[in-house]
């Protein structure tokens, strides 16, 4: 018997719809918007609630709003069948295990919940219930790299059980946790899918999207059959739980959707190092302009100061526009240091607040918007355009998804947004996009 469940994800940002298309994103989630995406023909949709921007008591607060609002949407959408991702970095940075407990306490009760932290278009696997990375014909543990450094989501192991009891301090045991290896997902894994219970931890495994598309088959028919789960993941699962066709438009063909032809801007608000590489290459390119924004004088009070960058960075970007060249407007890369947690945070609204204003004060005709950094992305879509909603048109590069604004928007209609996560792609990935939408490919 075919299931088709509706896939409801609650997204920490907005790059986690990276492997699918044609659906919602929703950046509202009051209950007549929820409904939009319940009643969307897709089988899939995504609420962006942008926690991993949060603090953890923030997190735990939206997210536990989303779901009281979720229980009454599908009470009136009279939805029977419908699955929950808690979609987060496939570096394992995140609130885990704030969200999902959060979710299991509003929506529950669960049999399960799996870590699925593969994303193999980004070079995300987990072997042996190790997550690598692979690049360059390496895989490295991923507590090797500087994302286990992360001063909000650091953590110390790549080994999925070890990791669970880190983040839950303890209340979940690496040796209670269940491994689904390899070998057992190629086996087929249903009679033990069947056999879980109350909301035990499971860890697995994925080298392929062909692992992941077996092991989706399992649980949508155990989940046909009466189990309840909830799921921690990166994107791969969600490619293999929605099960859609081809994106109407291939990566190439993308340029289609400028506007008129016209120039477009990038936005780079990411500081880590990939981001970096690809914003040096991409200054390379013929037919743009760097601008870049010097977050460090943020730093003072002097709101004076704020107004004299927006409105310099806002003039020469206009300018560039007017010349037929594509501005790209970015954020200073020195690494600034703070005293706490909450004061980076802080900062980060700051700066995204300045981005989000420059946004706003580019031209009407802009061609295209490409938005580098997970945070920059969801802002630009729920601060930047102020959207409720927007329709996912696919991937302009593994990883990498284009929105597009709706025909109604006052200030851009039908603008394709490229939502740029900051560690997805090689050095050449940010200039590849670009060359696609400015079709100079």
């Amino acid at each position: 018997m075919s299931v088709s469940p509706k896939i409801i994800v609650l997204d920490d940002d907005p790059t986690g719809s990276q492997t699918v298309h044609s659906c919602l994103l929703l950046l509202q989630w009051d209950v007549d918007t929820l409904r939009l995406g319940l009643r969307d023909d897709s089988p899939i949709f995504f609420v962006l609630t942008n926690t991993r921007a949060r603090t953890p008591e923030a997190a735990e607060a939206v997210t536990r709003e989303v779901c009281q609002n979720l229980k009454q949407a599908i009470a009136l959408e009279n939805i029977q069948d419908y699955l929950v991702v808690s979609r987060s970095d496939s570096t394992l940075r995140g609130h885990y295990p704030v969200e999902t407990e959060a979710i299991a306490q509003e929506l529950g009760p669960f049999d399960a919940h799996f870590l699925i932290p593969a994303f193999f278009e980004g070079g995300r696997v987990t072997r042996g219930s190790v997550h690598y990375i692979e690049a360059n014909g390496k895989a490295t543990p991923v507590h090797e790299t500087e994302f286990a450094q992360d001063s909000v989501f650091g953590y110390s192991t790549s080994y999925l059980p070890d990791y669970a009891e880190e983040k839950t301090q303890g209340r979940v045991k690496a040796d209670q946790v269940e491994r689904f290896l390899l070998s057992d997902i190629r086996a087929g894994t249903k009679d033990r899918l069947m056999g879980l219970e109350n909301n035990v931890c499971c860890a697995v495994d994925g080298e392929t999207q062909g692992d992941l598309n077996r092991f989706a088959q399992d649980l949508l028919a155990a989940a046909a059959e009466g189990k309840k789960f909830l799921f921690r993941s990166a994107a791969s699962i969600l490619t293999a739980l929605a099960a859609l066709p081809p994106q109407p438009n291939d990566a190439e063909h993308m340029g289609t959707y400028v506007r008129d032809g016209q120039p477009g801007a990038v936005i780079v608000g990411s500081h880590v190092k990939k981001s970096t590489l690809q914003l040096n290459e991409l200054l390379k390119e013929a037919g743009v302009e760097g601008i870049e924004v010097d977050v460090a004088l943020l730093r003072t009070s002097d709101r004076d100061i704020r107004d004299q960058i927006l409105a310099r960075v806002v003039e020469h970007a206009r300018v560039t526009i007017a010349g037929g060249k594509t501005p790209v407007i970015y954020t200073s890369r020195e690494e600034l240091s703070f005293d706490t947690v909450q004061s980076r945070l802080d900062f980060g609204v700051q700066v995204s607040a300045l981005l989000m204003d420059i946004e706003r004060g580019l031209p009407e005709n802009l061609g295209f918007l490409i938005s580098k950094g997970g945070i920059t992305s969801n802002d630009t879509l729920s601060n930047g355009l102020a959207l409720r909603s927007a329709r996912l048109l696919g991937q302009i590069y593994p990883g990498v998804s284009v929105v597009r604004a709706p025909e109604t928007h006052p200030q851009f209609p039908e603008l394709p947004v490229v939502l740029f996560p900051g560690n997805v792609g090689d050095e050449f990935a940010l200039a590849t996009v670009y060359r696609r939408l400015a079709n100079l490919a």
